[in-house]
């Protein structure tokens, strides 16, 4: 493809020449290490390191151009491109190299605190159970028709995401759902992206050490439903029972879906539509209820527990109504998923007590959580937690609130400490636990918390193991080493004598 068509409706500041845009690219990459013959490389700053300095390694490589908003170095010596933004040039020539797939593959964008991940997972089983080739990207993993491929970020650069849809489309799909972190919205990763439907979960407080503010994390989001670079999505499915959901805007032409479990939609001059839910039966085997839009209701059951799910269930039927799906098929896809890894996931070696691991790893979620299980009557729940290194410190005794305020036990650990000392962080949350006279214990060595948590659980009692959900790793100061939340609590039991049946 032409270097004048990659970079079509790119604004070049420095470095254009008619004798280069007549060059053929023959891909794209922002990690020299990828890059081949004919390619293009496109230098930005990272977290840890600059694109820039990798700039003559790619040349060396056959690169055709580097693309940066960085102005040229000095010594560097090859054609060098300077763009306002690089990551939102890196955006649009990834759209024109694979030929605008998100015209023809119908994107799907969740944002939010917490439930982004159970949401996209039931949207795409809803929309795998209406027999559709899907695209999931996520947390967890990225699924591509099928494919399991490994999850770098919540949300990738364009690049992939293009590649992806392009990918997606080759093999016959149709949908793509995806996460949208907010670090993703913020450093455009999904800039120029055409969104059939933008949803939103909730919002509280987190990534405060990336955001700084609030305002700024809010501002983040708000980028899903009114995007700089792209049009506004088609369809917005936003919770009408979180208060700064409430305060979103929408573009003149985004059709606004509501869902609750309480509350009428906000009172604005723009038509809006409210999916609700009523009867609802929760239990330890899971939920049923009625979903009640403004022109049908229809029952659904899931085996997914707590109410916090209720929500994430009429979300993700919204957004399958805004693409076209049957109640059948709502039902179909919700039968399917019976557990999202991680997510108030159960750990059952026939103990008479509830073992569960959940990714919660802010105060709002720690709560959410021990509400679920408070809700299903549990004789006590005990409560373990950690909170990150290296991450906003000022939500960690805010989390030792929630675990000590709700929970009849705590015990305190490690989660990912970092270059942290693990001991120092542990001293932040604990300013939070002893607000109240709740009893716990601190123990860094996060495997025998886990057993500190479970070795005085009595039937009936829910035992919540919560920080890293779906993680098999824990982040140490020198590095990632093996630890599964999941594993090692099914070690401990089968030591304590359970066996599965």
């Amino acid at each position: 493809m032409r270097l004048s068509h990659v970079l079509d409706g790119l604004p070049i500041l420095r470095g254009a020449s008619s004798g280069l845009f007549g060059g053929d690219v023959t891909g794209l990459a922002y990690d020299s290490r990828k890059v081949d013959q004919g390619y293009l490389f496109f230098a930005f700053s990272g977290a840890k390191t600059d694109g820039a300095q990798f700039a003559a390694s790619a040349i060396q490589k056959g690169a055709l151009a580097i693309v940066s908003d960085r102005p040229i170095p000095g010594g560097f010596h090859g054609p060098w491109l300077q763009v306002e933004q690089g990551r939102e040039a890196l955006a649009l020539a990834a759209r024109n190299f694979y030929n605008k797939p998100d015209e023809r593959i119908i994107l799907t964008g969740v944002t939010g605190t917490n439930g982004k991940t159970t949401s996209t997972s039931l949207i795409n089983a809803m929309l795998q159970a209406a027999g559709k080739t899907t695209a999931l990207i996520g947390t967890i993993e990225y699924q591509l028709a099928g494919k399991i491929l490994p999850a770098v970020n919540t949300t990738p650069e364009s690049l992939d995401l293009f590649r992806m849809f392009s990918d997606l489309e080759k093999l016959g799909g149709t949908h793509a759902t995806l996460e949208a972190s907010s670090h993703a919205l913020d450093l455009g990763r999904i800039y120029a992206m055409n969104f059939h439907t933008a949803a939103f979960t909730n919002f509280t407080r987190d990534h405060l050490d990336y955001h700084q503010t609030m305002e700024a994390y809010f501002a983040a989001k708000q980028l899903l439903f009114t995007p700089r670079s792209a049009p506004p999505p088609r369809f917005a499915v936003v919770n009408a029972d979180d208060d700064q959901v409430r305060l979103l805007q929408f573009a003149p032409e985004t059709e606004v879906l509501w869902y609750s479990m309480h509350r009428d939609p906000p009172a604005s001059g723009k038509p809006s539509s409210l999916v609700r839910a009523e009867d609802i039966h929760s239990s330890f085997d899971g939920l049923r209820f009625t979903i009640a839009t403004d022109t049908r209701r229809f029952q659904v059951e899931s085996a997914l527990v707590g109410h916090i799910n209720v929500q994430n269930i009429l979300l993700a039927s919204a957004c399958a109504l805004t693409l076209g799906l049957t109640e059948a098929q709502i039902q179909k896809g919700l039968l399917q998923l019976e557990r999202v890894p991680g997510r108030f996931e159960r750990v059952e070696e026939g103990q008479p007590y509830m073992v569960v691991v959940d990714y919660a790893h802010t105060d709002d979620a720690l709560r959410n959580v021990i509400s679920v299980a408070r809700n299903m009557k549990a004789k006590r729940v005990i409560t373990l937690f950690g909170c990150g290194g290296d991450r906003d410190r000022s939500k960690r005794p805010l989390m030792g609130m929630a675990a000590a305020e709700l929970s009849d036990y705590v015990v305190l650990t490690s989660d990912n400490p970092r270059s942290e000392d693990p001991l120092a962080i542990m001293n932040d949350a604990m300013v939070g636990v002893r607000r109240f006279d709740t009893p716990y214990v601190a123990e860094p060595d996060r495997e025998r918390a886990i057993r500190k948590a479970m070795e005085g659980a009595e039937a009936g009692d829910v035992v919540i193991i919560a920080g890293k959900g779906h993680e098999t790793y824990q982040i140490l100061r020198d590095g990632p080493v093996p630890f599964d939340d999941r594993e090692v609590a099914r070690r401990i039991l089968r030591g304590y004598g359970y066996k599965r049946k």
